[in-house]
């Protein structure tokens, strides 16, 4: 059986052109603290690595501190200040936030004091893209970056989330970014590395990594891939509605991620809908990743208003570049089939 993978919002195959860098980052002998040669090259795939990513950011105003993953990121942002957000928002910023601000059936959320908020730029498990405020404190860009086009630098935002693994980079290295001058409190200290924001020898290979993959995701974005990625995820969906009269897509009256679909099936939970898939040979899933494996009712949808049924009735779909239309009218059939299956046992 050829398995299908349609969890690229949970993680994506690394590119090629990563893989490449990071091999030849291997063969790098120093520690990029050294003065001598062999630490001054180390440095230097750093910090080409951190010019690729400002660039692809379009961040040429702003700071960018490597970090262990965005989640590690959302801690340096978020710790010793008092900011306010929406439910919607990943874990790793909901663990640091006051979650006070609403969110509507679309997912779209009003701020009234973006200095003291954060407001992530596209949501991870329904797709819905915001509209950010002006003088925003900061914006979760994970799921955004290398899918759409954008700058940092006229956002608004102060400071910025990005991770390498949702874009074609390894696991295990993301960034915060910063407007230039913005200080942060550092939660790793020691030898002062990352502008005295983040202590630690740098991850020479994650970063050489992270950046070529970032460089190469700018470059699928102006030459219109995700286009057809997007027609691909319509595709999709017109075939599950074609289906199943009673599925809800969320946030279909918004703006959206190109690659995403969430849609409910109410009293067909999503575990079930996540396993049977699984079986069938497709990777799915029921919302973000970061939840150790739990398959639950999903925070974000309750807090547009689903009930309760509805949240847990729920799959994420999330396509990638090398996704054909053939994975996706084998994935429609099949989630046809086992709804069928569904509704006689329920009857």
């Amino acid at each position: 059986m050829t398995r299908v993978y349609l969890d690229h919002n949970a993680t994506t195959p690394l590119r090629a052109e990563a893989r490449e860098a990071m091999l030849r980052a291997m063969d790098a002998l120093g520690n990029p603290s050294s003065v001598h040669a062999e630490g001054r090259a180390a440095k230097a795939i750093v910090e080409r690595a951190r010019g690729q990513i400002s660039d692809a950011l379009g961040a040429s105003h702003a700071d960018i501190v490597f970090t262990a993953s965005a989640t590690e990121a959302a801690a340096l942002a978020c710790a010793g200040r008092s900011l306010q957000g929406a439910a919607i928002e990943h874990d790793a910023v909901c663990a640091w936030i006051d979650p006070v601000l609403l969110a509507d059936a679309h997912g779209v959320v009003r701020i009234e004091t973006p200095a003291a908020s954060c407001l992530q730029l596209a949501n991870s498990e329904t797709g819905v893209v915001q509209d950010l405020p002006s003088d925003l404190a900061l914006s979760d860009l994970t799921q955004a970056f290398g899918k759409l086009p954008f700058g940092f630098d006229w956002l608004g935002a102060e400071m910025g989330l990005v991770s390498a693994h949702k874009l074609g980079g390894p696991k295990g290295i993301g960034a915060l970014v910063l407007r230039q001058g913005l200080d942060v409190q550092a939660q790793v200290r020691g030898g002062g590395q990352e502008m005295g924001r983040r202590s630690g020898t740098e991850n020479v290979i994650g970063i050489a990594g992270f950046g070529a993959a970032s460089e190469a995701a700018q470059r699928d974005i102006a030459n219109g891939k995700w286009d057809r990625v997007e027609k691909l995820r319509n595709i999709l969906e017109n075939a599950l509605a074609a289906a199943s009269k009673t599925t809800i897509f969320v946030g279909k009256g918004a703006k959206r991620l190109p690659n995403t679909s969430c849609f409910i099936t109410p009293g067909w939970k999503g575990e079930t809908q996540v396993m049977q898939m699984d079986l069938a040979g497709f990777a799915v899933s029921a919302g973000s990743a970061c939840s150790s494996g739990k398959v639950k009712a999903s925070r974000v949808l309750s807090a547009m208003g689903y009930s309760e049924l509805e949240a847990s009735s729920a799959i994420r779909v999330s396509l990638g570049l090398e996704t054909t239309e053939d994975d996706i009218l084998r994935f429609a059939e099949v989630w046809a089939q086992k709804l069928k299956k569904h509704e006689r046992r329920a009857a």
